[in-house]
Order: C-alpha cells, then structure tokens, then sequence
C-alpha cells in the first residue's frame, strides 16, 4: 500500500477559542471524502516548507474536518495558525492517521489537560451520539483558557444523562475545592474516591503534559484498572532529553549499514555512528515519515527486521509493540553494523 501524501486543502473557517488557541476547519473536496474520513481521536500532520507538526481532529465522526491548535512558546507552526491563518488560504496536509481511538464500549472516561482537549472532544461527541457514556476530567489554568468550553456545554445539555464532565481549574479559585487545583495524582486520587464512576469505565483516554499522564496512569493502576484499558496520547514532553552518549558507547564507536523499507522499496543508507536512523536515511530517502522527531508522535515508527537499535526516548509506542519490535526511528541508533528497519510494517 502507498503511503498518504499531503494534500493542498483551503481553510474553510478559523474559530477563536480564547486569546491563544483557534479551531481550524478545512473544506475537503469532494474527490478527497474518503482519503479523509476520519476515526474519533485521529490527527493530521500539517506541513509548511520544511515544517511539520501534528495536530489531533477535534470534531465529531462525520462532521468537517477540523483540529483545534494552542499557540506554543517559540513554535512557529502554532503561530502561524494561530495568529496568521485566514478562511482561503492553502495548507499542506496529510491524511488522517493515530490508534487513539475508541472501538465500542459503553462508558469511556477521559483524563485531560489544556489542549489536551482536542482528541477527547473529538472522542466525546463521537461516542455520545452512538449512545455511550461519557465522564471527562479537563484541566485548565483559569476559566479564560478553557477551549471549547461552550461546546462542551452544549454536550452536556444534549446528553445531561450520559455526559458529565467536570472541570478542574489551577488558578481560579472554584466554589467547591474539590475542582479547585491542579490535576495531579492527589486531586485525581480524590475525584475518583468521590464523583467520578471510574469503577465501571471501559476503556480511558489520557491526553494531555507528560505528568498527567503518568500521574493518572499510576493512580488507575492502584484502582485495579487493567493496563490494556488505559490509553494515553501526548502533545508534548516536560522531561528533560537523554544523556549524550558515552564516548566508549558501542553507538558512538561503530557505523553500520541501514537497509530502509518503505512503500515496498528498499534503500541501503550509511548510518554514520550516533545518528539516529531518521536522521540518516532522510539524506537518501526524503520521502520518510515523521512529525514531531521528539519520540511523543509516533509518525515515524518502524519495526527493526534486523539487527539491534537501541531506542533512547519513547513516548508514542505501547509496551506491547516495542515486545513486536518497533521502534521510533528519530530516536533509535544502530547496536549492530547492519540493520534493516520497515516502515510498511
């Protein structure tokens, strides 16, 4: 199967969510309908010269296609969403891709933060007009960074039965204290211990910083919840990088021969010692992909056919497709001389 390629789509509308983020939604033509059609929780990856960054869907199953973006610090991308785009202009995307997403179930409860927001609104409104339940946690700093705040109030009076959703603010005092803080494992242990049904959820959707994640994966964990029920999805990681690796490292001591397997095509690409498969192989093969290179998206996966890497960073792949043998490629560097690694995998 040929992999996707970018599509030129026009901006169809750009919506204010509040002072730093937009909904962005995209007028798909007719010939493309199914090219992206998309699952609840799926995102696309945007491109703009040499740019790309992925950004979740944040609409309802068969609705337009649209993500919602929050301005980072110093990231280029976001700002030009956020502050430059106009209905009319042309972007580059790529089609729907992502496993964070539901596949039945009756009651789905979602743990997020800040724009963490975007996959879960998406999940949300998807599994509540097929007739689930639907429990969401959703932190912010204060009320004014809420997004889509008046359209998860619309949900709530369309299913009050099936949807509850609380909000948790660290910065704004609220009436009760229990919503008033941040969502840490405390506050998380403390909601579960009183208004949150967690004990008959099926499935949980995690989406947000990388102590949130962590911090309700541990306190689910506690509750018994089975791990295979437990998803999660990151923007963005709050850690620090790996060490630089040891002048006396195997890594930096050897080179070795990358076989790269993509769209059924194989290229043998000099691995030069400490450079991370990506890194090399795109001098040769352009047409690689990737989004992010910070080992949180996963768009570069690829399963090692041959030969060991060692994978210094990995925030995107389950425990149990590491055991299968993938790895984030902007992240792995050769332990062997000669590898083989497939991207059609």
């Amino acid at each position: 199967m040929a992999r996707p390629e970018f599509h030129k789509l026009t901006v169809a509308s750009v919506e204010r969510l509040c002072s730093d983020a937009v909904a962005v939604t995209f007028d798909v033509p007719a010939p493309l309908a199914d090219l992206f059609a998309f699952r609840a929780g799926q995102f696309v990856t945007l491109r703009n010269g040499d740019e790309r960054r992925s950004y979740s869907i944040c609409a309802a199953v068969g609705t337009p296609l649209r993500i919602g973006v929050r301005r980072v610090d110093g990231g280029l991308f976001s700002t030009l969403l956020v502050d430059r785009v106009q209905p009319g202009d042309v972007l580059e995307v790529l089609p729907p891709a992502g496993n964070f997403t539901p596949a039945g179930g009756d009651h789905h409860g979602l743990v997020v933060a800040g724009s963490g927001i975007t996959p879960a609104l998406s999940i949300a409104a998807s599994v509540l007009a097929a007739g689930a339940r639907v429990t969401l946690l959703y932190g912010n700093r204060r009320a004014d960074t809420v997004m889509f705040g008046d359209e998860l109030a619309d949900l709530k009076d369309r299913y009050p039965a099936r949807f509850q959703l609380v909000h948790v603010l660290s910065r704004e005092p609220r009436d009760v204290e229990l919503f008033s803080g941040r969502l840490d494992a405390a506050k998380l242990r403390a909601l579960f211990g009183t208004v949150v049904p967690w004990a008959d959820v099926d499935d949980w959707w995690l989406c947000g910083p990388y102590g949130l994640v962590t911090d309700a994966r541990s306190v689910l964990s506690s509750l018994g919840v089975p791990d295979g029920r437990v998803h999660h999805e990151l923007f963005y990681v709050d850690e620090p990088p790996p060490p630089p690796l040891r002048a006396d490292d195997a890594v930096v001591r050897a080179a070795a021969t990358c076989t790269v397997v993509l769209d059924g095509r194989s290229t043998d690409v000099p691995l030069p010692a400490g450079v991370p498969i990506l890194d090399a192989a795109q001098r040769v093969r352009s047409d690689l992909p990737f989004a992010c290179k910070g080992g949180v998206c996963g768009t570069c996966r690829a399963l090692v056919v041959s030969g060991e890497v060692e994978m210094r960073r990995n925030y995107a792949l389950e425990p149990r497709e590491v055991e299968a043998g993938f790895v984030l490629t902007c992240q792995s560097v050769a332990r062997t001389t000669s590898i083989t690694v497939d991207f059609d995998a």
